[in-house]
């Protein structure tokens, strides 16, 4: 039986913002996580897909606690994070590390390259100081480039060199955990298979678990043993890669994975839905994609679907699908 490394249960995250009324003092809250609760097994890769906004990268802050949960719980092999006082967290930093989406701003250009990658390792005491420069030259070999490279700064680097430079420094302090925050959408596509490919090998050389945060719903399909499917905020879907691309089940998915190019376009038609206003509340009672949903019922619209398990393995919150199993 497979070992539960990461287990978020019932997470929400809130921050303030300023009130849409006019001339109120009352700060307004933006609920950018609501509710949401999935487990990523130990050297497996959870992914997390969605259009921009629907709060991916915020789950990953907050599993990694640089955003303090407004509810819920966040377990790390079994001991609870989410609550934790920052004082509390530094071991757990240690083994959680990640790797962010822009590999120009994520890199401190004043440093070197081997300043950069034994930062992390001097924070939490790690070795001695040739026994840390050992340990960045192996790193910068395993990423695929040159010991002489450690004496380079950023900014004599191409954006995938760079993006390898973040690997090297994620991996220096020997995590166990990898959030991947859209790891290769600032890449060009021929990098892209190139960085995927390298987080692979990783993974199964050094024993890592990833959470993939990513648009890129090829990319996701390819690295991710399961994968969660995110709305504004809410959790719609949840199943294995197989699962969820042979038979998705919530029309959000389903319009996901219809909007993947085809070398034919005439070959698949776009799900039909209510076209998008633009206006995209997360306050919305009832299903938060009913407005964009033809198959929409007054149900969706007063009821917030649960996220329950409609397949063994696969979980939906969608109203439409309960009626069709209990017909």
């Amino acid at each position: 039986m497979s070992e539960t490394l990461i287990e978020v249960k019932n997470l929400s995250v809130h921050f303030r913002q300023k009130s849409p009324k006019l001339l109120s003092f009352q700060p307004g809250i933006l609920k950018a996580v609501d509710d949401v609760s999935f487990h990523i097994e130990k050297g497996r890769t959870f992914g997390l897909v969605g259009e921009s906004g629907s709060g991916k990268s915020t789950i990953g802050k907050a599993i990694l606690r640089y955003h303090r949960p407004a509810a819920g719980e966040i377990f790390y092999a079994g001991t609870e994070i989410g609550a934790r006082p920052e004082r509390e967290l530094l071991p757990f930093r240690k083994k959680m590390q990640s790797i962010f989406q822009d590999p120009y701003s994520s890199l401190d250009p004043s440093h070197t390259v081997k300043d950069i990658i034994c930062e992390p390792m001097e924070i939490h005491r790690m070795g001695t100081a040739a026994e840390r420069k050992a340990r960045a030259q192996e790193l910068i070999r395993k990423v695929g480039l040159k010991e002489q490279d450690l004496l380079k700064y950023p900014h004599e680097f191409s954006g995938g060199q760079r993006q390898r430079i973040s690997i090297a420094r994620a991996l220096s302090v020997q995590p166990e955990f990898v959030v991947c925050d859209e790891p290769i959408s600032a890449l060009d596509v021929s990098l892209q298979a190139q960085i995927v490919q390298m987080l692979q090998d990783l993974q199964q050389e050094l024993g890592l678990t990833y959470l993939f945060i990513s648009h890129q719903l090829q990319v996701v399909q390819k690295i991710c043993d399961e994968i969660g499917v995110l709305y504004l905020g809410s959790l719609l879907e949840v199943s294995d890669a197989p699962g969820l691309y042979g038979n998705p089940l919530h029309p959000y998915t389903k319009m996901l994975i219809s909007s993947i190019p085809v070398p034919d376009p005439r070959i698949r038609m776009l799900e039909n839905l209510v076209e998008d206003t633009g206006v995209q509340s997360r306050d919305i009672r009832g299903c938060k994609f009913h407005n964009r949903c033809q198959q929409c019922s007054e149900r969706c619209r007063q009821e917030v679907p649960k996220l329950q398990e409609a397949e063994p393995g696969h979980l939906v919150a969608c109203h439409l699908y309960e009626k069709e199993k209990e017909v």
